[in-house]
């Protein structure tokens, strides 16, 4: 058998995870070798495209169709003013390579819809969904409880936040349990403001999140809610059960 082993440059560069019994070389060489797909660079994409690149993350994927505009610079810490007018995905491509330039990068400058979803994310097992509305978070969560993708998912609005993590390698509920439709007032940062730290902790927790399911560590927020206030910086995770009329109950298993 092949014996596994991180030398050099990346030994050293690695070497604060390495020497955690719950990562380790093995662990390591996992993450090197995981393919986690971010969808948004908005303002939970951005500190979560950073942690995944510094924790050594191989292949990334990043869909976002958006421009930078001089309104995304308090809170999307991938961009300066300097970046304004181009590609949000370009841009991030790049500092994600100044970071590590060993990291395989896809970038798709296309919305994420049902036309396009499946040929996205067929490669990847982590799909990360970082976007600001309910039509396209319906669509994630769907195409990744038919494909059994894991989810990671995160949702920011003024100065609250909630975090999902739904293994749908397994039994499990999905977000239509938790939200089963659309409500009549779409909510986001655009209409209702948003405290630039939290889009730094909830993304940072969806990475944290992410790292988790690629060293399969034991997890008791797989399929429960974490929910958190950044004014008072409260935490808390609630059970989030199986909604018999979900309309995808029969794939709950």
């Amino acid at each position: 058998m092949k014996k596994t082993s991180i030398k050099g440059e990346d030994y050293q560069k690695y070497y604060k995870q390495l020497i955690l019994k719950k990562i380790g070389i093995i662990g390591q060489k996992k993450i090197f070798d995981s393919k986690v797909l971010v969808i948004g660079a908005g303002g939970l994409g951005c500190p979560l495209i950073l942690y995944l690149a510094y924790s050594g993350v191989g292949n990334i994927g990043i869909v976002d169709h958006d421009i930078i505009e001089i309104s995304n610079l308090s809170r999307q810490i991938l961009f300066t003013k300097r970046d304004i007018g181009k590609k949000k995905v370009l841009v991030a491509k790049q500092m994600i390579k100044n970071i590590n330039n060993k990291i395989s990068i896809n970038i798709y400058k296309n919305k994420i819809d049902k036309n396009n979803i499946k040929r996205i994310a067929k490669n990847y097992s982590i799909i990360c969904d970082g976007t600001d509305n309910f039509k396209t978070r319906y669509l994630i969560n769907d195409y990744c409880i038919e494909n059994r993708k894991v989810l990671i998912s995160a949702a920011i609005n003024k100065f609250d936040g909630q975090l999902f993590n739904f293994d749908f390698r397994n039994k499990t509920a999905c977000f239509r349990c938790f939200m089963p439709e659309t409500p009549n007032d779409e909510v986001n940062c655009q209409t209702d403001g948003i405290m630039t730290t939290l889009a730094g902790v909830a993304g940072s927790l969806q990475a944290n999140e992410v790292i988790k399911s690629i060293l399969n560590i034991k997890n008791k927020k797989k399929g429960n809610i974490m929910i958190f206030n950044s004014l008072n910086s409260d935490f808390r995770v609630v059970k989030l059960l199986k909604n018999p009329d979900c309309k995808n109950k029969n794939l709950h298993g």
